[in-house]
């Protein structure tokens, strides 16, 4: 059987920002390989890299050096123009800030990923209803953000980053700002959509019991990956 082309693959990355005529590296020749359907969390202290990696896996910014493949894909050979397409049809994004449009109602910040995306047809109304019913914000679609609490404010945002069906999840500390009756909602639906979609989801955090979520947990410190951890559950349904 012919090995599987990783959804994910990161190829000795480096990352060098420049602060005054000093040259500061952020990240120090990372490769990793996430395959189709894994659920990998990335942990490690403030400063470790973590967040730098999870821009550049998504293609919001370039590496100094090394390449980023998504899905057999290398995101330095493609335009702007095709960079962009790929993040918008295939990658959700979920972060820490929730990024939401603050004059819109729920239901319109959702409605905007179709928008984003070009979804012609626009979104699937029927998952819709499903992921916002299980998010617990059905009754919160007609209200502006200024008019619910920053749990719900991450539970919309989780939904406008589900509702287009991406094959990628990119998470940034989505729980970072929750207390842990939401960060638990947020967790689960992770979850559950990893496990019934199918959908790959990396995400980030500093928080062990949420890292706990993955099947793989891979740890970071100074601008590199010091060991991955997995889930032999995993291994063996795969």
């Amino acid at each position: 059987m012919a090995p599987q082309t990783p959804l994910i693959e990161a190829e000795n990355v480096t990352k060098v920002y420049r602060i005054g005529k000093v040259d500061v590296p952020a990240l120090r020749g990372v490769s990793l390989a996430v395959q189709k359907g894994e659920f990998v969390t990335i942990v490690g202290p403030s400063g470790s890299g973590k967040s730098t990696l999870f821009y550049i896996l998504g293609g919001l910014t370039g590496p100094t050096s090394g390449r980023v493949m998504i899905d057999g894909q290398d995101f330095s050979a493609l335009t702007d123009a095709e960079r962009t397409r790929l993040r918008r049809r295939r990658i959700g994004f979920v972060f820490q800030k929730f990024n939401l449009l603050p004059t819109l109602t729920a239901s319109g910040n959702i409605d905007i990923a179709a928008d984003i995306a070009g979804m012609n047809g626009g979104l699937d109304r029927q998952y819709l209803a499903k992921i916002t019913q299980m998010l617990g914000i059905s009754d919160r679609l007609d209200h502006r953000p200024s008019e619910m609490s920053g749990g719900e404010q991450q539970r919309v945002a989780l939904a406008r980053a589900l509702v287009n069906k991406p094959a990628i999840i990119l998470a940034d500390e989505p729980t970072g700002n929750l207390d842990t009756k939401n960060s638990d909602v947020v967790l689960n639906m992770l979850r559950q959509s990893n496990k019934e979609l199918g959908q790959t989801i990396l995400m980030i955090t500093h928080n062990p019991e949420a890292a706990e979520f993955g099947d793989r947990i891979i740890h970071m410190r100074d601008g590199a990956i010091v060991s991955a951890d997995l889930d032999p559950q995993w291994a063996a349904r795969h």
